[in-house]
């Protein structure tokens, strides 16, 4: 344990402090006058570029405290450091920035807005950043691209398939490239084999960055990826292992990027379809008509802060602005139909 709790030693000599500190933390339910604790005084290091995964059966304890390292809930006890500061002591106000700045996410159920192209999700955190709208959209398609969805960025999450959301989702959380990204049983939903191109990709986008990946797994195939395990039982560590020869097959990664950007090209219409051309953001609005509306500020947090606390579904907030931009696009069609019934009159 002595072994793995040391910090690590870079080329200079200095010893680089862990990105991640969690000491004696706690997380104890209230249920009436009975007390669960599903997290019981846990201690661990995770240093940065290292792939962590947070092994157990269900109800171990594992989501929670992932959601404790993001933020998401608050622990009962203890410290969680994440680059020397406390989450625990963070107002929500200070946690959200923290949020825009250092992490990411990738959920189970993908969490995507129905509303919105593939495109605009993956833009959210980049308006956080204030990116221009011009740049976001560029980075936004890049990623899009270099996950093997080069032919889907107008599509909808209801036009494509569980592992093409999960695509979308994956460069959602990575395209501002936060130094930790967070992921909740990232390929709970998904069939075997496309489970294992998801992982193959989340591992190679974060070894080229150097990125810190947390990952909560219930299944040991899955373990196999990272650089180092926890083992959790009842919201105890029972062990922390370290892999000496983690899976490392980014070739073949690539190579099934590359098939399935060039499959996804083949299937893009010829003709453009009325929903496409409805797109919320479009990269060359033509000549004389109004530009599109950007997603502000205001609105990326109000649908982010939803989809951290209800995890996937949408919000009665994110439906009407999902509904107001709809309406703002059928309001000329619906016009000219009026035009077309009173002349027939």
């Amino acid at each position: 344990m002595e072994k793995v709790l040391q910090k690590k030693t870079v080329a200079n000599g200095k010893s680089e402090p862990p990105v991640i500190e969690i000491k004696n933390v706690k997380k104890i339910y209230r249920m009436g006058s009975e007390r669960i604790c599903a997290v019981d005084d846990v201690n661990f290091e995770i240093n940065k570029g290292e792939f962590c995964c947070l092994l157990g059966t269900s109800g171990s304890g594992k989501s929670t405290l992932l959601n404790l390292m993001a933020g998401i809930e608050k622990a009962s006890g203890g410290q969680i450091l994440i680059k020397g500061k406390d989450v625990r002591k963070m107002s929500e106000k200070q946690l959200a920035k923290f949020r825009q700045k250092y992490l990411g996410f990738v959920f189970q159920s993908y969490n995507l807005l129905n509303s919105m192209t593939a495109l605009e999700n993956v833009e959210f955190p980049l308006v956080f950043k204030r990116v221009p709208g011009r740049k976001r959209r560029k980075m936004a398609k890049d990623m899009l691209i270099k996950v093997g969805l080069g032919g889907r960025i107008n599509h909808r999450p209801k036009q494509m398939s569980g592992g093409q959301q999960q695509r979308v989702g994956i460069a959602r959380a990575f395209v501002a490239k936060p130094e930790i990204v967070f992921a909740d049983e990232p390929t709970g939903n998904l069939d075997t084999r496309t489970t294992m191109e998801v992982m193959k990709l989340i591992k190679q986008i974060a070894r080229d960055n150097r990125q810190t990946i947390v990952m909560v797994t219930h299944d040991p195939r899955l373990a196999d990826f990272a650089d180092k395990i926890i083992r959790i039982l009842d919201g105890k560590i029972q062990s922390v292992d370290l892999v000496e020869h983690p899976i490392d097959e980014f070739g073949d990664a690539a190579e099934q990027t590359a098939t399935t950007q060039e499959e996804n090209s083949s299937d893009v219409q010829k003709e453009t379809s009325p929903e496409r051309e409805n797109t919320i953001l479009k990269e060359k609005p033509a000549e004389g008509k109004e530009k599109p509306a950007e997603i502000t500020v205001s609105e990326a947090e109000r649908a982010v802060s939803s989809v951290l606390e209800n995890s996937g579904n949408e919000t009665t907030e994110q439906k009407e602005w999902g509904k107001t931009k709809e309406q703002k696009q059928e309001k000329v069609p619906a016009q000219e139909n009026k035009k077309k019934e009173a002349g027939q009159k």
